[in-house]
């Protein structure tokens, strides 16, 4: 533990926001810096308002005693969550793997450090949430003193074993992989089938939900709550602890997460090395076969090249693919089933249908394939390799143009499939139709070139891990959340004007203002680029 102390200590000051900005004498990099902190901050106070409006809710219908185990299960699941989409980044096949297996410390002793720190990284984002239930709670429950600080320190503690489960998973996934020639596509596979069987377990549970009273809604919440902190234990631990409250039952949870720590990597560090190494080696293909080489332009060049950087990476792929792969799997599900059934479920029985949810048909597909644009964190991801494409006589353009090629190679397809199959599930008119396919097309292209501004703009070349430029990144948060929030209002300003004007009329509007905002957007790369 102490060794993973020192090491955590060391990446903690060479990669914190904080640190850089103390030492940081370039007036631009500090201004980026001091943004970067700022944004963060906004998303912190958000997520809070969000926290301590949910339990005003449920001290408003005298559900407050939920409040301590829907804490405990609401940072659980986030933090299994965002460790599963990170293991692969931080705890193998990270970059500097060779220069920290080289120092004096054992494979277990490195690999909780990289456990930490994905820990230490995330753990705002879990005392965001507990902060603000405790406040809900406090103003509705009355606690005693000793409640407040025991609800806190127990908070540092709550996330370890979901994290540690989350680990545990993603070294079981390496683990299969590693047995495979190609492993990192094995894991991928692997990682995929996860995450979308997560998606599905929403519909799932949906019947369990169904309630047009907001009471009898929560109600029910209150009991799924109950019911879940029976079958995993720690969150019962959390609430009994600061409930009674009970210190036994929280050295309880302390004691049980230090002891998984221990179990987990002294299990992880016997294959550490043998899994790292087998991720970063290439085994050579049997069949190998000299044929004719083909001469390509330097655009497709780079855009292939992109596809073999997302292909090697599991972290790259699931983060930037997932989308395009639920897009179709939702619009095939859509047309099997019935478009009425699935807007059922997912608006809880609110009075529309498919005929009215046509207008906002490609901004539904487009929430799927344009969130997380590759050209947003691609220029980035060439990090301290990128003075090789600056040594090519290639100009930055090209470069940029060839990264644009590949993400809209990538979702084009995927967008219009998807398109296609949500229109014939709901009848659309033919002329809708081919307007809604070439606005899913417009959307693609802004966001292909609005994602390339914010990887430029926000370039970082001197990352240590892949996904603090993948997920972390400032490039990739400002542009997936204007993004998203814009892509919800134009969803609900197209099923409103839809009601009273041709579907056709706004969406030839909506075609207009995608094109020019995606001309806009890649001007601003050229001139970027020059």
């Amino acid at each position: 533990m102490r060794n993973s102390l020192i090491l955590l200590k060391t990446l903690l000051l060479s990669t914190s926001r904080i640190n850089r900005y103390r030492h940081c004498t370039d007036k631009r990099k500090r201004g980026k810096l001091a943004g970067g902190i700022v944004g963060v901050a906004l998303l912190y106070v958000m997520l809070m308002a969000y926290c301590i409006a949910m339990c005003v809710g449920y001290g408003a219908y005298g559900l407050i005693d939920a409040v301590p185990v829907l804490c405990a299960l609401t940072v659980s699941v986030l933090a299994f969550v965002l460790t599963l989409f990170k293991t692969n980044g931080y705890l193998f096949n990270f970059r500097e793997y060779d220069m920290l297996m080289s120092l004096p410390f054992s494979p277990g002793a490195v690999a909780g450090c990289k456990f930490l720190y994905m820990y230490v990284n995330s753990l705002p984002w879990y005392l965001s949430i507990s902060l603000a239930m405790l406040i809900g709670y406090g103003v509705y429950a009355h606690p005693g003193a000793p409640v407040y600080p025991l609800w806190l320190v127990l908070s540092l503690f709550l996330p370890v074993i979901p994290m540690l489960g989350a680990a545990l998973l993603g070294f079981l996934i390496a683990r299969i992989s590693a047995g495979f020639r190609k492993t990192n596509l094995i894991q991928t596979v692997l990682t995929l089938i996860f995450v979308i069987f997560c998606f599905s377990l929403r519909f799932i549970l949906e019947d369990m939900f169904r309630n047009d009273k907001v009471q009898a809604t929560l109600e029910t919440v209150s009991e799924l709550t109950g019911s879940a902190a029976k079958s995993y234990p720690p969150a019962a631990w959390f609430a009994a602890a600061v409930t009674k409250p009970s210190l036994p039952t929280a050295l309880l949870l302390i004691g049980a997460s230090a002891l998984l720590f221990a179990a987990v990597f002294a299990a992880v560090g016997r294959s550490y090395r043998r899994i790292n190494s087998a991720m970063k080696s290439h085994a050579a293909a049997r069949d190998f076969r000299l044929s004719e080489q083909r001469q390509h332009s330097a655009v497709r060049a780079i855009a292939f090249k992109e596809w073999r950087r997302m292909t090697g990476s599991t972290a790259y792929m699931v983060n930037a693919g997932i989308g395009v792969i639920l897009a179709p799997l939702v619009s095939v599900l859509t047309l099997i089933i019935g478009p009425d059934r699935i807007i059922r479920a997912v608006t809880q029985g609110a009075p529309l249908d498919a005929a009215m949810l046509r207008p906002a048909i490609p901004f539904i597909v487009y929430f799927f394939t344009g969130m997380v644009a590759t050209t947003a964190c691609s220029p980035s991801l060439e990090g301290k390799n990128a003075w090789i494409l600056q040594s090519l006589p290639i100009e930055k353009k090209t470069v940029y143009q060839g990264k644009m090629l590949f993400n809209l190679v990538l979702t084009v397809p995927s967008t219009l499939f998807s398109i296609l199959c949500l229109c014939a599930a709901a009848r659309s008119p033919l002329l809708d139709t081919l307007l809604y396919l070439l606005l899913g097309a417009a959307l693609c292209a802004f966001s292909t070139a609005w994602g390339c501004v914010c990887g430029i703009r926000h370039l970082r070349l001197d990352w240590e891990n892949e996904i603090e430029v993948i997920k972390q990144g400032a490039a990739v948060a400002i542009y997936m959340l204007p993004n998203m929030f814009a892509v919800m209002g134009l969803t609900v300003l197209a099923v409103f004007l839809g009601t009273r004007m041709s579907h056709a009329l706004i969406t030839a509007v909506l075609i207009l203002v995608a094109l020019a905002l995606a001309a806009l957007s890649y001007r601003r790369v050229l001139r970027l680029a020059a």
